[in-house]
């Protein structure tokens, strides 16, 4: 049954990665002059993610709001509904993939560009700022584990050793 589950999930995701390739080729069409979509670039990506930004459903408040920075604010007000950061880089997740199965390379492919990485990085920090979340890198925890031969060799047990990296 679980087998069930993972092939219709996999469907919906196949559909959803059509559905916004689709729609993304309809934004372009409407652009003045049109585009197709192996010809569009990063800005008209950037474009597009912020045209979507419209019709959002998250609650993002402006620096001026009296809610700015609290994580549950005690009544309504008349911030802006965006587009969630989460919503946003699995959009563009699921355009790279469709972009490079429909023909398109790697090396060009305009949701891959570093211009969207860095255009996510800022919304997600605008976000979590207006919200009272602090994103903060996690340290990686490394566990370096005893050699063999010197845990046979000790008479006490070692614990293993944890490092940062970052």
């Amino acid at each position: 049954m679980s087998g069930d589950i993972a092939k219709d999930s996999g469907k919906g995701y196949e559909s959803q990665k059509r559905r916004d390739l689709n729609n993304f080729g309809q934004y372009l069409k409407n652009q003045r002059p049109p585009v197709a979509i192996s010809q569009c670039n990063c800005n008209h990506v950037l474009d597009f993610l912020r045209y979507i930004d419209q019709f959002g459903k998250t609650k993002v408040h402006l620096h001026g709001c009296a809610f700015f920075g609290q994580p549950d604010p005690p009544a309504p007000c008349t911030c802006p509904l965006r587009q969630a950061w989460g919503s946003l880089d699995a959009l563009i997740g699921r355009l790279r993939a469709a972009y490079e199965e429909h023909g398109g390379s790697q090396e060009n492919n305009p949701f891959g560009n570093g211009a969207i990485r860095v255009f996510l990085r800022e919304v997600k920090e605008c976000q979590a700022k207006a919200r009272g979340i602090l994103y903060k890198k996690k340290k990686k925890k490394i566990q370096i584990k005893p050699n063999v031969k010197d845990e046979a060799n000790s008479s006490s047990k070692q614990q293993p050793v944890l490092l940062s990296s970052n």
